[in-house]
């Protein structure tokens, strides 16, 4: 399965889903060289949003990736009003939505640790630097300790000055 991230973020762009851009691909648009297999977002739980969602969901055709029946079985709006994980698989790859990060951080409490990115013509909500090392450290998992170097120079890198 080819990973394309910019495919799942212009759909949700277009569909006008408000989320933040959490993980592996946060870090890579902040210019760190991590590995990233998935796009994982954090979304607003707002019954519009979720609606919003919902429709690019359908449209992407995507499923939970974790059925072992392979069912191809589609997330309920309650699966996205929750607090737990949705691991969804797409045509353009694997796309976590996450209610909440650890130590219940919705869309609300990670909005204000969030910036602004453009990126091949969108304008992306992505996770500071700080939060997402944060983040990485908190999950404690291999891959997310193998990041937090990286994310660490990427940081470091955005504050000397240029010249």
């Amino acid at each position: 399965m080819i990973f394309r991230p910019f495919e799942m973020l212009s759909a949700l762009a277009a569909a006008q889903v408000e989320f933040i851009i959490v993980g592996g691909v946060a870090g890579r648009l902040h210019r760190a060289s991590v590995l990233t297999e998935d796009l994982d977002i954090v979304h607003h739980r707002t019954p519009e949003n979720i609606e919003r969602l919902m429709a690019v969901i359908e449209q992407m055709d995507a499923y939970f990736r974790h059925d072992l029946a392979r069912r191809k079985l589609r997330p309920m709006p309650s699966d996205l009003a929750g607090n737990g994980h949705v691991l969804l698989q797409t045509p353009h790859g694997h796309m976590d939505v996450l209610c909440e990060l650890s130590g219940q951080r919705g869309y609300d409490e990670l909005l204000p640790h969030s910036i602004v990115i453009a990126d091949r013509g969108l304008r992306l909500q992505v996770l500071d630097l700080p939060t997402l090392i944060q983040v990485k450290i908190e999950a404690g998992r291999p891959k997310d300790k193998a990041a937090v170097p990286i994310l660490i120079a990427a940081l470091e890198s955005q504050k000397k000055p240029e010249g």
